[in-house]
């Protein structure tokens, strides 16, 4: 569409937009979101953004220049709009938007509380089934070192036997006192089940209970002269004593509350968060947010908000904040309903809260100083190891943009293709891509130099030949960028048929291309008879070695998974009219495919869903 067409169709939007409340989604002109926002009127708000420029802020006059598309949802209500806002923002993950950085989810400590013995795991998502959860935690260490902490504490489990008390013997955390031992019958359900009440009460900050009852197990086991409990007991209680000794007594008045506060330098920012429960400061995380201005503190809090608690395990009644958010009634009635009770935003003005904001502060400046020293030191490894690749290579410029391929194969079964970009020492995973290989095996057996010829064929035709753009259809931009350095997992046969492909297609003078063989980690050349072999402690060897790896390990998943929906697929899903449902109520019903087969056309049809017509069609199948 001309530029002309698409501002006409742009201002006659602006011009019928409702006076409702909704939310707005900015489009550029590749038809990506790059701004999503709410608004109590639609019309009033858009229409901002295009006029009286001169007020706006960098950020939102780039914002303005790059729109070329609008698309609205009307709600009912603000608080409708904000939660919608949440959803899309999570969902797009706009580049004007202010969000946290990476699109991981965090990890949370989930309890399985409905089972008879419940287990603990490190999960990415929370879901609606009656389990306990908490977090979010900003990495798996994090996690990992507070279980590790409370394992000496509560031995609970984290194995995957079924639990029924008759085992011959336990594993080897019951021997080292990591486990209970419910597997042998050491302990019943319910005296497991209370010790992982106590886990979840440390974890919810409640230590005064948890330390109450292993003092009142300790003594009852003693009074029956179970002396060898009471010592284990005992043992639990110094190293709770130990733990409780870390948490800091930050309020007498034994609240809880969540203190947050940010810290900005160089375009980044950082925000802290102090948890703080029955007055003790239990734990603190750091969250990096980009798309961030300055000038926009309000925002920036409000968008952390909104982003953190609606991914939060526990709302705290109390929430401390360092300055006022603009739009502080309507993030505190979101934050009511998800709580499903009243929650206080506040900025304290003086006294012990005060103080614990600016210690907030004060925490969030220090990690982000020591993230920015992190940062450059990466920085400087990898400009060392890009400027020792280029030299060792002959490179006609640093290789800033790396690409690397790996063919995965079983017995020459679901054959795959890996591409893994680099870009500045960092994988940039947005731009990976994954090939399902159609060339024809020789005699049953796998081809790799086929493999990789046919994934570099269709990799780099699609940079120099002008897709066909129909009706919806965009042209991926990760295919025309072309690397500035391109490795093929192999030696110098790998290498060779990365060489015919480039000069088929007509690149091989642009694109210079390494092979590196696994074992000896060498680098081969094309044209050079004896290869590279760079420093064993080198920068630049760590940076080949782990693109390498990062392209094995994604062509290596995707070959997995091919093989296991493989093998998972039953001869149901070629039964016309048996959709999943039914074949989920069909296994769930008889147990076993051969179960099926024995079974007659009236008990087939029997199922729950099933009709008779169907079930013939099954019985003739299997």
């Amino acid at each position: 569409m001309p530029k002309s067409d698409l501002s006409s169709a742009l201002e006659a939007k602006l011009k019928n937009l409702p006076i409702r409340p909704g939310c707005y989604l900015m489009r550029n002109d590749r038809n990506q979101v790059i701004y999503v926002g709410k608004a109590i009127n639609l019309r009033a708000r858009a229409r901002s953004y295009f006029q009286d420029q001169k007020q706006h802020t960098t950020k939102t006059r780039h914002l303005v220049a790059d729109v070329a598309d609008l698309e609205w949802v009307v709600t009912d209500t603000e608080l409708e709009a904000l939660i919608l806002e949440n959803e899309l923002i999570k969902r797009y993950r706009p580049q004007y938007n202010i969000r946290l950085k990476d699109d991981k989810q965090y990890p949370y400590i989930k309890v399985h509380w409905r089972d008879d013995f419940p287990k603990i795991s490190v999960v990415r998502r929370m879901l609606p089934d009656g389990a306990r959860y908490y977090g979010p935690f900003t990495s798996g260490y994090a996690v990992r070192q507070t279980l590790e902490a409370l394992r000496r504490v509560f031995p609970y489990l984290d194995c995957k036997r079924e639990i029924t008390g008759n085992d011959d013997r336990p594993c080897l955390y019951f021997h080292i006192k990591r486990c209970a031992g419910p597997c042998i019958g050491a302990v019943n359900s319910q005296e497991y089940k209370a010790a992982i009440d106590g886990l979840c009460q440390f974890l919810e900050g409640k230590t005064e209970d948890a330390m109450t009852e292993l003092n009142r197990r300790m003594i009852l086991a003693a009074e029956r002269m179970q002396f060898e409990r009471a010592a284990m007991y005992r043992d639990q209680i110094q190293s709770a004593e130990r733990i409780v000794e870390r948490q800091k007594v930050v309020s007498g008045r034994q609240e809880d509350e969540d203190v947050i506060a940010f810290a900005q330098d160089k375009g980044n920012t950082c925000m802290q968060v102090f948890f703080i429960r029955r007055g003790r400061l239990i734990g603190r995380e750091s969250f990096l947010l980009e798309g961030v201005e300055e000038e926009a503190n309000g925002e920036l809090l409000g968008s952390f908000l909104k982003q953190f608690y609606n991914e939060a395990a526990y709302l705290p009644p109390q929430i401390l904040l360092p300055r006022d958010l603009d739009e502080h009634a309507i993030i505190e009635q979101w934050l009511r309903s998800k709580r499903g009770a009243k929650v206080t935003l506040r900025i304290p003005k003086r006294g012990s809260k005060k103080a614990l904001v600016a210690m907030a502060t004060e925490n969030a400046h220090s990690a982000l100083t020591a993230m920015q020293a992190q940062w450059e030191a990466d920085a400087h490894r990898h400009t060392e190891a890009v400027a020792n690749l280029q030299s060792a290579l002959d490179l006609p410029k640093p290789p800033a943009r790396i690409e690397c391929y790996d063919i995965s194969t079983l017995q020459g079964t679901n054959t795959v293709g890996s591409m893994v970009i680099f870009v500045r020492g960092a994988p940039r995973k947005s731009e990976y891509r994954r090939f399902k290989v159609r060339s024809v095996t020789q005699s049953g057996q796998p081809d790799d130099y086929a493999s990789m010829r046919e994934v570099l064929r269709r990799r780099y035709r699609r940079a120099v030949e002008e897709e066909e753009q129909g009706p919806g259809k965009r042209v991926d931009p990760v295919w025309k960028i072309l690397p500035d350095l391109l490795i093929v997992d192999g030696g110098k046969g790998q290498l060779n048929v990365a060489v015919e492909v480039l000069k088929e297609l007509e690149l091989f003078e642009v694109v210079p291309v390494v092979g590196l063989a696994k074992q000896e980690e060498l680098l081969f050349l094309p044209g050079r008879k004896d290869p590279i072999r760079l420093d064993r402690s080198s920068p630049e060897l760590y940076l080949v070695q782990r693109i390498r790896d990062e392209a094995h390990r994604f062509a290596v998943s995707y070959q997995r998974n091919l093989r296991r929906k493989g093998m998972t697929q039953s001869r149901l899903e070629e039964v016309p009219g048996v959709g999943n449902k039914r074949r989920l109520a069909l296994l769930k019903h008889f147990d076993s495919i051969d179960a099926i087969r024995n079974a007659s056309i009236e008990e087939i049809a029997s199922v729950p869903g099933m009709t008779r017509q169907v079930a013939g069609r099954i019985k003739e199948l299997l």
